[in-house]
């Protein structure tokens, strides 16, 4: 099967001219993948090891304030951006003038929204009942303009199946983002610490994006020339915006109802119990909707790929979390100190629920690469409408009660609303997607009995030795057990990488 591209885009771009046959294609993931996945690992020990000193230098209130900031600026990014790099991806017959119209579009939509952003900070400020919010998020507004001038560029990027360069931008906006927050953070600035790291890697990466891609722009009129893909778009913000709605609600019942302490305490939970499994889910989610794109009426490839993604991502993903539900506690005592105590049954329930969090975000990109970005933006409105008020009643039982409603119910809603059409469109039913996770999960389960066992066999030892042994039987455990299960099935994967890359 091959995919050619509309005769407009030939010209505007060659280098994606010719058909790309399914092996190619596969090559450009397992290529994406490799290149994401390599920059990554190279940024991960450096941005693991930061958070934890960071988390030593900075208290709860610091991480508590700068999070209600970014509750209210990372929704107004979502606006800002507005779908069009979706748009620009998924829409294969755009030409050179519509494309430029749209980079005008998100840049003056990133213009409209850093005003609109100072001017809502006293009144952010004054929901979360905290004044240092205003300033924070009046600093944080200039990302808006900066990231918006980086839209353009990234999407042609990643229309164009450029992955090298993509990893390197991000790897260049994760590293300057620990520098300066490490460094920050070592001068005393305490929660400025955490806002300045981010825009300052905003700004770099805007940098990259534009010195490796650059594009003209053009005012958006009249705005009928490109209604098409900006009605798409709106479709894609919508759907993200419900989603920032969700995702972020939780830390919003926090903040608001138990106040900046234990929200400090839950974003720190999040964000340790979302650093391994993130950071697999984004190995493929660079690569994802272009493929996705470029094969989206071939029913056949999108079961392929959806089917071989989730598996992949489920061997690494579920041991890592897992195993740090597991060692939470002995984590949290020996790394980050007595003080984050209180904060180790949500990071358990928290690493747990992050499981299906990184193995769904490909089922969605399956709608909005067929062109069902309404049907994406219903199911993601209908979790936003639900999830806010579970969240509302499982704060009554604290933040470890809040943590509950994401591994328990959060995986109900999202079938119900819209992981049921997307299986439908690639036609694989429920047990076919579990049954993709079944080799790890396996695994994962006599993991478990054996950390179990060592952990209570060394209940008197050192809780540095005691983490240390138990990290160190986990993992050869679950190595151990997935090659002797579904040996023949690994070594496939690692040949079909080996020839594909």
């Amino acid at each position: 099967m091959t995919t050619q591209l509309p005769a407009r885009d030939d010209v505007l771009h060659p280098e994606i001219a010719a058909p790309v046959s399914e092996e190619n294609l596969d090559r450009s993931l397992v290529s994406g993948i490799a290149w994401t996945g390599g920059v990554k690992a190279a940024t991960q020990a450096l941005s693991w090891l930061s958070t934890l000193v960071i988390a030593r230098l900075l208290s709860p209130t610091d991480y508590g304030i700068s999070g209600m900031a970014m509750i209210f600026t990372g929704l107004v990014q979502i606006v800002n951006e507005f779908g069009l790099s979706a748009a620009v991806v998924q829409r294969r017959d755009l030409d050179d003038d519509q494309i430029a119209k749209l980079g005008g579009l998100s840049v003056l939509l990133g213009a409209v929204m850093c005003a609109t952003a100072i001017l809502s900070a006293p009144l952010v400020a004054t929901f979360f009942r905290q004044p240092a919010v205003r300033d924070v998020v009046i600093v944080l507004s200039t990302t808006f303009l900066t990231s918006s001038f980086q839209v353009l560029p990234r999407s042609l990027l990643t229309r164009e199946l450029r992955f090298r360069t993509l990893a390197s931008i991000e790897a260049a906006e994760a590293l300057t983002q620990t520098v300066f927050t490490l460094v920050l953070a070592v001068l005393g600035w305490r929660y400025w610490s955490l806002v300045g790291g981010l825009v300052m890697g905003r700004l770099a990466s805007t940098a990259l994006a534009l010195r490796f891609r650059h594009h003209r722009l053009a005012w958006p009129r009249p705005l009928a020339s490109i209604k098409d893909p900006v009605w798409f778009g709106g479709h894609v913000a919508a759907g993200s915006i419900a989603w920032y709605v969700f995702r972020s609600a939780d830390m919003t019942v926090v903040g608001k109802r138990l106040g900046d302490v234990a929200l400090g305490a839950y974003t720190l939970g999040w964000t340790i119990a979302s650093l391994p499994v993130d950071r697999i889910a984004a190995l493929v989610a660079r690569a994802t909707p272009a493929i996705f794109a470029r094969v989206q009426d071939d029913v056949e490839a999108l079961r392929r790929y959806v089917l071989t993604l989730t598996e992949g991502i489920a061997l690494l993903a579920i041991p890592a979390a897992v195993g740090l539900a597991l060692v939470a506690g002995d984590f949290v005592s020996v790394v980050l100190g007595p003080r984050w105590v209180f904060a180790i049954t949500a990071l358990r329930i928290l690493s747990l629920a992050a499981i299906f969090r990184s193995t769904i975000p490909i089922l969605n990109q399956v709608l909005i690469a067929t062109g069902q970005a309404r049907r994406s933006m219903q199911g993601t409105v209908g979790i936003a409408i639900v999830l806010p008020l579970l969240f509302i009643a499982g704060s009554h039982w604290g933040i470890a009660g809040v943590a509950v409603v994401w591994l328990a119910l959060f995986p109900i809603a999202s079938f119900a609303f819209y992981v049921r059409h997307a299986l439908a469109t690639c036609q694989v039913s429920p047990m076919q997607y579990l049954g993709a996770m079944w080799p790890a999960a396996s695994a994962a389960l006599v993991m478990t009995v054996i950390v179990l066992i060592v952990h209570q066999s060394l209940a008197q030892s050192a809780p540095v030795l005691r983490l240390a042994l138990e990290v160190a039987a986990g993992a050869i455990t679950y190595a151990s057990v997935v090659y002797a299960t579904h040996g023949a099935r690994i070594l496939s994967f690692v040949a079909e990488f080996r020839a594909r890359r």
